[in-house]
């Protein structure tokens, strides 16, 4: 029965996505489950991802209070990369922000729970549009640093969402679209603001990728659910049941769901 600290599951682009869970030093493969019983118990113990501290609380999906007070990669401009302060001097730690905030990002566009607008770097393309949840995505732009592509995703919110809506991610059976024409109507609708936004912060060129095809997502779900029941390991360290299938970060089974991102650093046995 393997234990160890969970991670966020690693996942494979294929027809469906594989997925695995990393459990401590061992990674389970969870595809072939599908179908049997399963079952995630919390022993009560969380270890911070990054300094390895016993914490009573996970904070940033996996880690103590200080960690998540003096990380780059806890700061606000994480979550609102338009926030970006690396240029007045005041990057928690201006080394990391280098390695992980300039360099290429891609913003997309998505079929999650509807039409969204996304950013990532470009080397987590396509984990970030699985880890969503997306059942399509195609790249629109690519940009020269993580503040550019937040900005340049600021000028899609008066358009559309740049949230996913998990509940009705869950429920599956979102129609296709067709996002080669969408991007190609909205980038023409925003042309101008995308050229203030290159004019005001030269941080490099705002690319925009016309030769982009969608990518289709499948998932291994044999049955979604008809209602949405979530496990939290905080209020009910055992869940149990009959693994339905796998969407995004979530564990579809017949007693409930559980975002296993959400609870990065607990510790628990799987069998």
């Amino acid at each position: 029965m393997p234990t160890g600290m969970l991670r966020k599951m690693r996942s494979q682009l294929d027809q469906p996505v594989q997925y695995w869970m990393p459990v401590g030093d061992e990674e389970v493969p969870l595809n072939e489950r599908i179908g049997h019983p399963i079952r995630l118990e919390f022993t009560g113990n969380i270890a911070c991802k990054n300094c390895g501290r016993a914490t009573k609380k996970s904070f940033s999906q996996g880690y103590c209070f200080p960690c998540m007070r003096s990380l780059a990669a806890c700061d606000l401009c994480i979550v609102k990369p338009e926030t970006c302060h690396y240029h007045e001097g005041t990057c928690r730690e201006p080394e990391w922000g280098q390695a992980h905030c300039f360099q290429p990002h891609i913003v997309y566009l998505s079929n999650t729970s509807g039409l969204k607008v996304g950013i990532t770097r470009e080397p987590q393309v396509p984990t970030r549009w699985i880890d969503q949840g997306a059942t399509q995505a195609i790249p629109m732009f690519q940009v020269s640093s993580r503040r550019q592509s937040g900005l340049v995703e600021m000028a899609f919110k008066s358009q559309i969402a740049d949230k996913t809506n998990w509940r009705t991610m869950l429920r599956g059976g979102n129609d296709p679209m067709d996002l080669v024409e969408q991007s190609a109507m909205l980038r023409e609708t925003l042309y101008d603001q995308f050229s203030v936004v290159q004019a005001r912060f030269d941080d490099g060129p705002i690319t925009a990728l016309d030769d982009a095809q969608t990518v289709s997502i499948e998932y291994p779900v044999r049955q979604y659910p008809d209602k949405i029941v979530s496990h939290n390991l905080d209020r009910n360290p055992l869940v149990e049941g009959v693994l339905e299938g796998i969407k995004g970060q979530y564990l579809l089974l017949d007693s409930g769901v559980i975002n296993i991102r959400k609870f990065s650093s607990y510790e628990v046995r799987i069998d």
